[in-house]
């Protein structure tokens, strides 16, 4: 059985700073992939930093690199596309293969500690056979929603979490360095072969005792 790799904590001053590091890792990881590069993303303030930041670091990868990319979406809000809560994304199936291995996930939590649309205290924590699955009581609204179960997550070659705020710090600490008889969601995705990497700004690192990276301004 695969052991689950360490997780790096990498802490920047801001999300200006964060935001371009992060761009960069997945220009690189595209970059290494060879062939298709698998790309699934989550929703929320994800979507600022990678629109602001991406695009420069794509290009710089290659004007062709993007072209191999297929990027899907980890959770997404059943509204309408034109819906403010719309994440507008779609999952595309992986031939061949019984849980889908991304390339790189790139997840945001909640104050809660959720993940995706998976909800402390949710059965669909348990859920083991499902890739997708619907939620229909989401305790955040909407409350109807799909998601990618922690098969999926456990399963790809690279997580890396983004958190950036004050209001993440106390979430974050119960994440990291807590140890409770029943794990919040984000807590529980540890890539079972892939690496697990924690992308935070100072304000929501400001309560961690653990061991950090401190990256200063670039």
């Amino acid at each position: 059985m695969a052991v689950p790799a360490a997780r790096r904590v990498s802490v920047f001053p801001s999300p200006q700073e964060l935001g371009p590091a992060l761009a960069q890792l997945v220009a690189e990881r595209a970059a290494g992939a060879g062939g298709r590069f698998s790309l699934g993303l989550s929703g929320g303030s994800l979507v600022g930093i990678l629109s602001r930041d991406l695009p420069l670091a794509a290009a710089a990868a290659g004007p062709a690199a993007p072209a191999r990319w297929l990027v899907a979406f980890c959770d997404e809000r059943l509204v309408p596309p034109e819906h403010p809560e719309s994440t507008a994304g779609a999952y595309e199936a992986f031939p061949g293969e019984d849980v889908p291995v991304f390339d790189l996930l790139v997840l945001g939590v909640g104050p809660d500690g959720h993940t995706c649309s998976l909800f402390p205290g949710h059965p669909l924590l348990q859920e083991n056979e499902k890739i997708v699955a619907a939620i229909t009581d989401s305790p955040k609204p909407p409350p109807e929603r799909i998601t990618l179960t922690l098969p999926v997550l456990n399963a790809a070659r690279m997580v890396v979490f983004v958190a950036t705020g004050e209001g993440k710090a106390a979430v974050l600490k119960r994440i990291l360095e807590g140890d409770e008889e029943e794990p919040l969601p984000a807590a529980r995705v540890r890539p079972r072969s892939g690496q697990l990497l924690w992308f935070l700004d100072e304000s929501a690192a400001k309560e961690l005792t653990v061991p950090v990276e401190k990256h200063s301004v670039l």
